[in-house]
């Protein structure tokens, strides 16, 4: 029991989603939320970002949505007078929130306790040379290194043990300030960029051991000693590549039980020589052909790989150390996915998870995309299987990057040099690029000598090209079939090998009986029987697990991983929806493949499938589950993309149509809807080749806005200022989106405007009007933006409304929609209408208090407005005014 009662506790949040640094806050902060309320604990948070589930006034007693400065969050200590502060929760930002706090005396003079890990113990963890001096205490090795606070310390330190050395600073985020350095001037540079990134000034040099395994056990333990492993996860990338960029594994491959015993033996003597209370990472560097290893660091914190190793063995990691910073111990607490067993029970994992990094080097083409100690991922996906092949396979299709397997049809381009020159300076496409130079004849000897990948994951992926080759040769052949769907081939993979259609495939698949079954993940690999059901597909199984209930239930898709233009406010959509269904009476089902998120906590649905976001994947899961319907608009772009084909195969599309969405997404038929409506838009038209394209230009002039349709975060748009520059643009365009139509509007300077709307096809509520202060032609999402609107007068915000309405009848919008506008010369003109929810949508909910995502659900559901309360026109603006501005990650993507 709780060793003092807890009365008000304050838990820091992680600020906005960064490189290093995203959605798994949100889901580790509200998760620890929730389970200090149930303990009766009042519970005051503090956090920068309205698009989280965190900031949410259901989720604690009181939120402030304040920046993340000592001088805040100081503020908000001596208007509360927390008992207590959980700093390990909001990632490393929280985490020196916290330790600025201590060291400043304000936790003292406010008496504030510092709940679960000690600042002995994090500062131990952090400062290079504390921890540097308890492994050597520990017994425990670590590389040759030296802690420094000057580059001249550096070069000294290098000129004794020559190069490659790798630079670690203390106290950061993401590998950030760090890197490998070959040479003198690469040391200076680098070493100089880590101590400015450091919060003390101090950066670790240390002998490189790059090349050698790295491996992550994810740690429990409680006040009283009892440490658990939650979870030991393997990089498929050696050492040298930042876990975050790293493909991973759990459990681990290809160590030996002597090798995981050892390392889970020195995870646990590490974790209690610090003395940490709750969550803790500890990352090692293992020698690939002997027992040698070294400890790389640990986060005495929940971290990135928290979230991963929460959703990976079904295990709420967060829940259990928000309990043990109450004072709990590990056997006074219950397995909440059990509800049997012990919380200090090992999870055990009877399939294979894999973890995929998402890159932004779709949209920044020009950044440098080599990978190294510097994460560049801005998201993640994770893939559930029975073997490794299926759950690679899986992750690979979440990406949403249309590749479905493992050939990259950029790389066939490439000779055979510049493939090998590919191959040795690692970058995202790095194991694509391995495949491609299996399928060329290269053998799994070459590529372990060149990059020091291990022989197991080559020969895994050999295995996938190889099969695709004999998948090739034996096209309709029902036992190849079921051999390549074992290992986890998409239909849609197969369907362009046989040179057929992902339906044919479909429909070739039912008529020989070849479905999935979906298994359980309940943390204890069968021994005991879940509460919670949380499931994956397999092919390789008869036996299908998860009863199938006969209540009104609704499929709710999410958005899959975070990228630009698709980031965390999808998540917070598809939670709400689910809450909003729950409170309606239906069964909650959602669907999702990112690991860091709240929609993919383990009892946030009613039922929650783990699973690609394909056409393939999802419609498996309508077959078993026969819903209600399935909603779309609450997941991105993602979620809005599968409607057409789901509704071909006859699953029901709740809310807007399929039609309906077309309408507004298809550039060509959106601009027929403004004719008949007589609203203003800049001239326009479409075009599919290069001719079309140059007729177009001439009849339109300069400066003109390229963009596809159906695109995601301004992707493959661009002003184009001049002919010359037009054919580059128009070539990128098409890559983007091959199979639709350019569209090339005139460019108007003007003032922005963006509008979120709900609709029932007839009346029309719209929370609120956001002007933009940076010129037309910036992303709406690069775009700072302030609520309610300064410089338009009331005449201009008539016609914006009025606009509005028209525009959601005359698409027969049900539910949620997104419109920007542009104001030119005091003209109004459409610039575009999303039919689904959009990234300003939490933004809104927070600063107006409108219940957006709950009132969009009923109408979705078909419920009568009257009924569900909702007014008419534009909500009142009230008494303050909200500023919205984007972060950017520049600096961790620049050559």
């Amino acid at each position: 029991m709780p060793k003092k009662e807890w009365k008000k506790v304050l838990v820091i949040g992680s600020g906005p989603i960064v490189i290093g640094q995203a959605a798994e806050f949100d889901y580790a902060g509200t998760q620890a939320c929730r389970a200090l309320r149930e303990e009766g604990v009042e519970v005051i948070l503090v956090n920068s970002n309205p698009a989280t589930i965190m900031t949410d006034r259901e989720t604690a007693d009181r939120v402030y949505i304040e920046p993340l400065t000592v001088e805040s969050v100081e503020r908000i200590i001596e208007r509360e007078r927390p008992d207590g502060l959980i700093p390990t929760m909001g990632g490393q930002t929280g985490l020196n929130l916290a330790y600025q706090l201590a060291k400043r005396g304000v936790l003292e003079r406010c008496e504030v306790t510092l709940m679960g890990t000690s600042f002995k113990s994090i500062d131990q963890a952090e400062d290079r040379e504390s921890f540097r001096a308890l492994m050597k205490e520990l017994g425990e090795p670590t590389p040759e290194s030296k802690i420094v606070s000057l580059v001249e310390e550096a070069l000294i330190f290098a000129d004794k043990t020559g190069y490659p050395l790798i630079v670690r600073p203390a106290f950061t985020l993401g590998g950030t300030g760090g890197g490998i350095v070959e040479n003198a001037a690469e040391l200076e540079q680098i070493a100089k960029s880590g101590l400015q990134a450091s919060l003390i000034d101090q950066i670790l040099v240390e002998r490189s051991v790059a090349g050698w395994k790295e491996v992550e056990f994810e740690v429990l333990r409680d006040a009283i000693g009892n440490c658990i492993t939650i979870c030991h996860m393997e990089n498929m990338d050696p050492v040298g590549i930042h876990t975050g960029d790293s493909i991973v594994v759990a459990p681990c491959q290809t160590l030996t039980d002597r090798e995981v015993q050892t390392l889970r033996t020195a995870s646990l003597r590490i974790v209690n020589g610090l003395g940490i209370e709750g969550g803790c990472n500890v990352q090692f560097a293992l020698h690939p052909s002997r027992l040698e290893y070294v400890v790389i660091e640990v986060n005495p914190r929940l971290s990135r790989s928290s979230a991963l190793a929460s959703k990976a063995t079904g295990y709420p990691i967060a829940k259990v150390a928000a309990k043990i910073a109450l004072g709990y111990g590990l056997t006074e607490l219950k397995n909440a996915v059990t509800g049997k067993t012990s919380a200090c029970f090992e999870p055990a994992l009877d399939y294979v998870v894999v973890k995929f990094p998402r890159w932004p080097f779709d949209k920044f083409t020009d950044a440098d995309r080599h990978l190294g100690t510097q994460m560049k991922a801005t998201g993640e996906v994770m893939g559930i299987g029975r073997n490794l092949e299926s759950a690679l396979l899986k992750a690979i299709r979440s990406l949403d990057i249309k590749v479905y397997g493992v050939r990259l049809l950029e790389l066939e381009g490439l000779s055979d040099a510049e493939l090998e020159t590919a191959c040795l300076e690692p970058d995202d496409r790095q194991l694509f690029v391995f495949a491609e130079g299996l399928r060329r004849g290269w053998t799994v000897d070459y590529l372990v000598e060149k990059t020091g990948w291990n022989r197991y994951y080559l020969n895994i992926l050999k295995r996938l090209v190889d099969e695709t080759t004999l998948l090739e040769q034996a096209p309709w052949d029902k036992k190849t079939l079921l051999r390549v769907k074992r290992l986890g081939f998409a239909d849609q993979e197969i369907a362009a090998l046989w040179e057929s259609t992902e339906d044919e495939v479909h429909q070739f698949r039912l008529k020989h009986g070849i479905q999935p079954v979906f298994k359980m993940v309940d943390t204890c690999a069968g021994e005991f029987e879940a509460t919670t059901p949380y499931f994956y597909s397999s092919f390789h199984d008869f036996e299908d697990e998860g009863e199938v209930h006969k209540f009104p239930k609704v499929v709710v898709l999410g958005s899959g991983s975070i990228r630009i233009g698709q980031g965390i406010e999808f998540d917070y959509c598809s939670v709400h929806a689910v809450l909003a269904l729950r409170k309606a009476g239906f069964e909650s089902i959602i669907v999702n493949n990112n690991p860091e998120t709240v929609s993919t906590d383990f009892d946030t649905a009613d039922r929650l499938y783990f699973e690609p976001l394909t056409l393939e994947d999802v419609s498996a899961i309508l077959d078993k589950e026969q819903p209600d319907g399935v909603v779309v608009q609450f997941g991105g772009q993602t979620a809005i993309g599968l409607a057409n084909g789901l509704a071909r195969r006859g699953y029901k599309i709740l809310g807007t149509t399929v039609e309906d969405i077309d309408r507004a997404e298809e550039r060509g038929t959106f601009d027929r809807v403004l004719q008949e409506l007589g609203a203003k838009r800049p001239r326009g038209g479409g075009a599919t080749n290069m001719e079309q394209v140059q007729r177009i230009s001439l009849e339109i002039g300069f400066p003109l806005v390229v963009r596809p349709s159906y695109v995601l975060g301004g992707r493959a748009m661009d002003i184009v200022y001049e002919e010359r520059e037009l054919e580059a643009v128009i070539k990128r365009a098409l890559s983007a989106s091959s199979d639709q139509e350019i569209w090339m509007d005139q460019y108007l300077l003007g003032t922005e405007v963006e509008v979120d709307a709900i609709s029932d096809g007839d009346n029309v509520f719209i929370p609120g009007i956001m002007e933009h202060l940076e010129r037309a032609g910036v992303h709406s999402g690069d775009s700072i933006a302030v609520y309610p609107p300064q410089t338009l007068d009331l005449s201009m915000q008539e016609r914006i409304i009025t606009l509005t309405e028209s525009l959601a009848r005359s698409l027969k919008i049900k539910g949620l929609l997104n419109i920007q506008y542009v104001i030119h010369r005091q003209e109004l003109y459409v610039l575009e209408v999303n039919p689904r929810s959009s990234r300003t949508v939490p933004f809104l909910s927070k600063i107006t208090g409108v219940p957006i995502i709950d009132w969009a659900t009923q109408v979705i559901l078909g419920r009568k407005w009257d009924e569900i309360g909702i007014p008419r026109g534009l909500w009142p603006k009230g008494d303050r005014v909200a500023v919205k501005a984007p972060v950017f990650s520049f600096s961790k993507l620049q050559r």
